[in-house]
């Protein structure tokens, strides 16, 4: 097996050199600074990186080493990185674990820990791979091409496989984009009739005039332009299985002829006169609800009893749990590789945004936008932005799990909620909560400005002899 690829962030030649050898069971990339740093978490893609705060243009501060800590935690997310530095050692270490990173080492580093520490680190980002793709992975599913672990869909796909063995007619009643093309081609290649054609025709799709023609097939001569005998799909499916798609919109004049065909399995071609006999399975699918359409007129009920020997429900994908976001991630993953993209996942809006989009077109839309954002996105997770769904904000708010798991913003909560504590224990005063926080003045005043927290700042002339001159 290929070494792990170690990403050392670090401005000094010599320790670079020693990292090398010392970590020979990992493939070291060195960066000396940011702009190196952040090229080389695109272009190598580490398991694990170990950045120094120290780096230039600021080598004696830890400005610049943050900086390119949250530029890898946006590159990406998964990346665990491990923090070293020689300076302000304890509130460097609590700073660099609320913006993400993985591990605190103080320097100069014990070699032998640090290995114990690039270890462990590596087997979490393995352990995070392979929990993301169980998550991905769905649960078996009777039909091909069928992905669910909804129990209502599950229900449907041992449905359709019970009944592919028997050639009763089925009638699919289900939303547009929901998979009833993919079920009937299950009914066909589950049964005794999966050697022979499975044909499709959607009634929707070809004019009234042309129809006719396209289900029955017509002789030479039959009509202008008819230079030569034609076979129609129910022809092309003798010993298969034909699949008429939106069959409620079947035209009135051919409901009475395709129910003649259906109670004798004969018919004659347009300007025929010799009927012909096939053996063909009839599976439908409708998105209207033709028990009204049989009521008002607009169907022939003699026709629909004919077609519904059993009928077969399929529930849209916002009635189906979790699967648009399981859905979601196997077209990614799909995607992504098909079009030499390097997308890793979702990004919390994402995830909240796909959880409360009500998927009107169902999966046919949930795969379009997919692809789309599988192409536009600019960073490694998808946002909401790049599924054109809703904003940010308005996805957390509709979608408030999203934010449960985000193990970064439970620690800014986590901080921000202990220095309220301390202030409040305080009384306000700044240097008093900074001792109790374990903390400088300087790092408290830091975090406050990070968390948004409003500071004001007593001058030394207003200050009891002897206080602190800080307050909030």
């Amino acid at each position: 097996m290929s070494k792990p690829k170690l990403l050392v962030i670090e401005d000094d030649v010599a320790l670079c050199a020693q990292y090398r050898w010392s970590f020979s069971g990992w493939r070291v990339v060195t960066a000396n600074d940011r702009a190196q740093a952040e090229a080389a978490a695109q272009r190598e893609e580490p398991a694990v990186a170990l950045l120094d705060l120290g780096l230039p243009p600021d080598p004696e501060g830890v400005s610049e080493g943050f900086a390119t800590l949250e530029a890898l935690r946006r590159i990406s997310p998964m990346l665990p990185v491990i923090v070293s530095s020689g300076q302000d050692q304890r509130e460097n270490a609590l700073r660099a674990i609320a913006l993400g990173a993985y591990d605190f080492c103080p320097k100069p580093a014990d070699l032998a820990m640090l290995r114990i520490v690039l270890d462990r680190a590596l087997r979490l980002r393995e352990l995070e791979e392979e929990n993301l793709r169980l998550a991905a992975t769905p649960r078996p599913s009777p039909v091909r091409d069928i992905i669910t672990a909804d129990e209502a869909m599950l229900k449907v796909c041992r449905s359709v496989e019970r009944l592919a063995a028997v050639s009763v007619p089925v009638l699919l009643l289900g939303e547009s984009g929901t998979g009833k093309e993919a079920l009937a081609r299950a009914l066909h290649e589950m049964g005794p009739r999966a050697k022979k054609e499975f044909v499709a025709l959607n009634c929707a799709a070809i004019p009234e005039t042309l129809l006719e023609s396209e289900l029955f097939g017509h002789e030479k001569g039959a009509f202008t332009g008819a230079v030569r005998q034609v076979p129609g799909k129910i022809e092309a499916a003798n010993g298969g299985t034909l699949f008429l798609d939106e069959i409620g919109d079947l035209p009135a004049s051919l409901q009475a002829k395709l129910l003649r065909f259906l109670q004798d399995q004969t018919f004659e071609r347009i300007g025929g006169r010799s009927p012909i006999r096939v053996d063909v399975r009839v599976v439908s699918a409708t998105n209207q609800p033709l028990e009204e359409l049989a009521a008002q007129g607009r169907f022939r009920s003699d026709l629909l009893y004919r077609l519904n020997g059993v009928t077969v429900r399929i529930p849209p994908l916002r009635e189906r749990g979790e699967d648009a976001l399981l859905l979601a991630r196997w077209f990614l993953a799909r995607e992504s590789m098909s079009l030499g993209r390097r997308n890793r996942g979702f990004d919390a809006t994402a995830t909240a945004a796909i959880a409360a989009h009500s998927w009107p077109g169902n999966v046919r839309e949930l795969q379009n936008r997919i692809r789309r954002a599988a192409l536009m996105a600019d960073g490694p997770l998808v946002t909401a932005e790049d599924l054109e769904l809703a904003a940010p904000a308005e996805a957390r708010r509709l979608a408030p799990m999203a934010a449960e798991f985000d193990l970064r913003a439970a620690r800014l909560k986590a901080e921000r909620e202990t220095i309220e504590r301390a202030l409040a224990h305080a009384g306000g005063n700044l240097a008093a909560a900074a001792k109790l926080l374990g903390i400088s003045r300087p790092t408290l005043y830091g975090l406050l400005e990070t968390h948004g927290m409003a500071v004001a700042r007593a001058s030394p002339e207003d200050a009891a002899p002897g206080a602190a001159s800080d307050a909030v």
